[in-house]
């Protein structure tokens, strides 16, 4: 009786880099560890190092990491695979991520990415035949109040529409320059990685370009500060409850329903509290 088993042959030792790239990712790499006080610390962004290197985390990067570390190839593996940051495949020179967490995605962001899936003949993770653009879903990039939100190499694109989206990633693909809507100038994924791996952006201007939250995202810490338009800040009123009867909330003060005290059980003497369980049942 015969059985179809394959027992698999075990992965070879990766290869190792050449010589010249070897000797030259060591020096990158004193620069990086010489910036810590324990040298395993610096594998993230030796990570981002390697992955400048190929354009993805490959098994003979781990290896240099771990050699270069003192780690095992399981513990930097463990650390790359966690992190979709890097790369385990070969991808395309502009990662196109489209955000389809909860507000982008009700904004639009579904409808994006299932546009640029389309335009593009990829699925997610997928790199178009040219090489140019692997598209992905991304998480929350925490820029909410200009969803929807499409990044290239962690570039924002904010404010987007599956129209002009399709012609962000059609000029990525013909060469021609997109300018993201704040931020540093766009450059390839190689060199975004080596950007990250703590190495200066050379390039005239990149530093000084910049970008910060826009005023929704920032709405709370104004109130926060009591900076508001109208003097001091307030809440509304709980939903609900008419404007003419809710005393308005000043600084210092409970600043909504949801962070007053209520009357409990245990506080309301008009209704007192009877013997509780362990499971806290009475």
């Amino acid at each position: 009786m015969s059985h179809d088993v394959q027992l698999g042959m075990p992965s070879l030792p990766a290869p190792d880099y050449p010589a010249e790239v070897r000797e030259r990712l060591a020096a990158d790499a004193k620069e990086v560890i010489d910036r810590y006080p324990d040298s395993r610390s610096a594998l993230l962004p030796l990570l981002h190092l390697v992955q400048a290197e190929e354009g993805h985390v490959t098994r003979t990067g781990m290896r240099f990491c771990a050699e270069t570390l003192g780690l095992t190839i399981a513990e930097v593996t463990a650390v790359a695979t966690f992190y979709t940051m890097y790369r385990r495949e070969p991808g395309g020179e502009y990662q196109v991520g489209v955000c389809t967490n909860t507000l982008c995605a009700v904004m639009g962001g579904d409808a994006i990415f299932e546009g640029l899936r389309r335009h593009l003949g990829v699925d997610n993770g997928g790199t178009t035949p040219d090489g140019k653009v692997t598209l992905e879903h991304v998480e929350c990039n925490a820029a909410c109040d200009f969803a929807p939100v499409v990044m290239v190499n962690w570039e924002f694109f904010d404010n987007q529409t599956v129209e002009s989206a399709k012609a962000l990633v059609d000029g990525l693909r013909a060469g021609r320059a997109a300018e993201p809507t704040r931020g540093a100038p766009l450059c390839t994924f190689r060199e975004t990685s080596r950007i990250l791996a703590g190495f200066p952006d050379p390039r005239p201007g990149a530093v000084e370009a910049g970008g910060g939250a826009g005023p929704a995202s920032l709405a709370g810490l104004r109130l926060a500060k009591g900076e508001h338009a109208g003097g001091p800040a307030r809440v509304g009123p709980p939903r609900g409850a008419p404007p003419s009867t809710t005393k308005q909330q000043h600084p210092g003060e409970h600043p909504g329903s949801h962070d007053a005290p209520q009357k409990t059980s245990a506080s309301d003497p008009d209704h007192p509290a009877g013997p509780v369980t362990e499971e806290g049942e009475g």
